[in-house]
């Protein structure tokens, strides 16, 4: 039985090969890989994903505009194949000093910022099909989670319902990680972690018998992993409780339906399953939350034109009803506005009334 890491071996073993075997031709060694770009970025109806399309681009070592992205893609490629070997992980910001250096005979650095080695990680992972966990390049871990869930990471067993108020710390590697045990009906997650801090010292978790999870914002990739792994080894429904504005909507449709920034990585990101808990327009009549309200910005509606334009919202009838609201109400509503009825109102009224309810948008 091949092992985790004997698929990244042998990846970048075959591209490593395939320049061989050019430079042994005599020729001009040569990388072909799927254009990342927005024109070449699709939405998948029948997996309910945005990928890549069938663009290709080849970036060529003789050719001085190419030069530079060609030893950063084997750079990163180097460092990727020397930390599988030991077995051992890089961050990001890693990576870019592993790299950082002057090219012999030049003044010209083989990288200057690290945006310029997160891109070459990124290309890497088209060129071989993995993602960079599998690479052995995690990012800086940025979320919590708690819930009656007992997992076995790196020999370590951990028990997420005893990890006091600050919760187990997602990692952005969650590839090899065991789950022992799984007690719990969904997963809710939110997107701010105050909230997640408020439904935690209240024991949501507990008294609803679910996990929660946040991170502060847009979502990381190790808890997107994460969530999806539990959807599918576990079968758990996932509801997203985010603010009533274009920014909370996103995050929403980033977890169902992926970005354009990870659209390489397809369905290895989404979850097509995902439900939209709230805040939603309805919400803020039938919680009477309308002085609670904050007038959208210029910043604010340009957003909400573009996303209300996506494939998958604009044939919506439910999400475009969403858009009208707050286009009609011309402003925003945040979930911690459910504050304004009482501090644990959200855990005691709120959450437990929708989800029984099953007022979810799809």
């Amino acid at each position: 039985m091949k092992k985790k890491q004997d698929k990244p071996k042998e990846e970048l073993k075959k591209l490593g090969k395939q320049l061989f075997c050019q430079i042994n031709k005599g020729k001009n060694p040569e990388l072909t890989f799927t254009l990342r770009g927005l024109s070449n970025v699709i939405f998948d109806h029948k997996l309910k994903s945005l990928r890549l399309g069938d663009k290709k681009s080849t970036r060529n070592f003789f050719n001085l505009a190419h030069a530079k992205k060609f030893l950063q893609t084997l750079e990163v490629a180097s460092v990727s194949k020397n930390l599988i070997k030991e077995g051992k992980h890089a961050s990001l910001r890693d990576a870019f000093y592993q790299i950082k250096r002057t090219i012999p005979n030049t003044k010209t650095n083989v990288v200057d910022e690290q945006s310029e080695s997160d891109k070459a990680i990124e290309d890497l992972e088209v060129i071989t099909g993995l993602a960079r966990e599998q690479l052995h390049f995690n990012a800086n871990k940025n979320g919590s989670v708690a819930g009656k869930v007992v997992i076995l990471d790196k020999g370590d067993t951990i028990d997420w319902s005893k990890l006091g108020s600050g919760g187990w710390s997602v990692p952005s590697n969650v590839e090899d990680i065991k789950f022992k045990k799984v007690n719990a009906k969904y997963i809710l997650y939110m997107e701010k972690a105050a909230v997640w801090e408020r439904l935690h010292e209240d024991k949501f978790w507990d008294k609803q018998k679910c996990i929660i999870m946040s991170s502060q914002g847009q979502t990381t990739r190790g808890i997107r992993r994460l969530l999806q792994r539990l959807s599918e080894e576990h079968n758990l429904p996932i509801y997203v409780l985010t603010d009533f504005d274009p920014w909370g909507f996103y995050i929403y449709s980033v977890i169902k339906y992926g970005s354009i920034s990870l659209a390489h990585l397809g369905s290895k990101m989404t979850i097509p399953t995902v439900k939209f808990l709230g805040i939603t327009g309805q919400d803020i009549e039938n919680y009477k939350l309308e002085k609670h309200l904050i007038k959208l910005n210029d910043k604010d509606v340009n957003r909400m034109k573009q996303i209300m334009n996506y494939e998958w919202f604009k044939d919506n009838k439910k999400w475009q009803e969403q858009f009208k609201l707050m286009k009609r109400l011309k402003a925003k509503a945040e979930i911690q506005a459910l504050s304004s009825r009482g501090i644990s109102f959200i855990s005691d009224k709120y959450l437990p009334e929708k989800i029984n309810k099953k007022d979810f948008i799809d």
